[in-house]
């Protein structure tokens, strides 16, 4: 009777056992780390939203206003330094560039003919004193007269090559006006945005009135990220 009550008690245990084995919970997964010595690192938390921003940023419109002729890129483009991006119509720009170049032709060949006639003169006026020194048989009026002629025709041809320096600065003039009529990047970039359209009006921002740029560009080489921390942080910010 012992022995069956013996028995009984094994089963009952092993099967009480066999029951909690596979009824038991899963262990916890832990990691284990080796202590070993190196530096102590501090972390910063921004709880706000911080901005991604360029090194450079361009906000580009053209410096003459009138319609835009010529758009060349679009949002996303990648450009080069001194790309011509935006064209406002110049076709009168144009056109005084090209009168002034023609003039300078005309003044370059009327400086000519000055300063021959001025050779000419100098020519005379030094036979004609020759002629009173060794033989007197020029009056001394006469020589009087052709010297003031030739100092006169050598100043004509000095004023007509001013005429030219003249010219040349306006020509300068006006291919820098030209100039002001094309937007062109002043860096290589990404064109972030474009507010302009084809054959639409543009002009430029008015003295302390802000407006939207006709094409902003950003200088993707160079990003930087700018976010707003708490002051008792900021001392634990350092270069990365």
């Amino acid at each position: 009777m012992i022995k069956r009550f013996v028995v009984l008690a094994c089963v009952l245990a092993a099967a009480a056992g066999l029951v909690w084995y596979f009824t038991r919970p899963e262990p916890v997964a832990v990691k284990l780390y080796t202590v070993a010595a190196g530096p102590v690192t501090a972390t910063v938390a921004n709880t706000r939203v911080g901005t991604i921003k360029a090194c450079r940023r361009a906000y580009l419109a053209p410096a003459l206003g009138g319609q835009v002729a010529s758009l060349t890129v679009k949002e996303g483009s990648r450009v080069t330094k001194n790309q011509v991006l935006m064209v406002i119509w110049n076709d009168d720009l144009k056109a005084q560039v090209d009168l002034q170049v023609a003039e300078a032709k005309t003044l370059t060949a009327r400086a000519r003919q000055a300063c021959l006639i001025a050779e000419g003169a100098e020519r005379e006026a030094g036979r004609l004193l020759k002629l009173q020194r060794h033989k007197d048989i020029v009056s001394e009026e006469t020589v009087d007269r052709a010297v003031t002629d030739a100092q006169a025709k050598r100043a004509a041809c000095k004023a007509a090559h001013a005429a030219i320096d003249v010219n040349q600065a306006r020509i300068a003039a006006a291919r820098a006006e030209l100039e002001r009529s094309i937007v062109r990047a002043p860096f290589s970039g990404v064109v972030a945005e474009v507010n302009a359209e084809l054959g639409e009006f543009v002009t430029p921002s008015p003295p302390g009135i802000p407006t939207l740029p006709a094409i902003d560009l950003l200088d993707v080489s160079c990003l930087y990220v700018s976010a707003p921390i708490d002051e008792v942080d900021a001392p634990a910010v350092r270069p990365a």
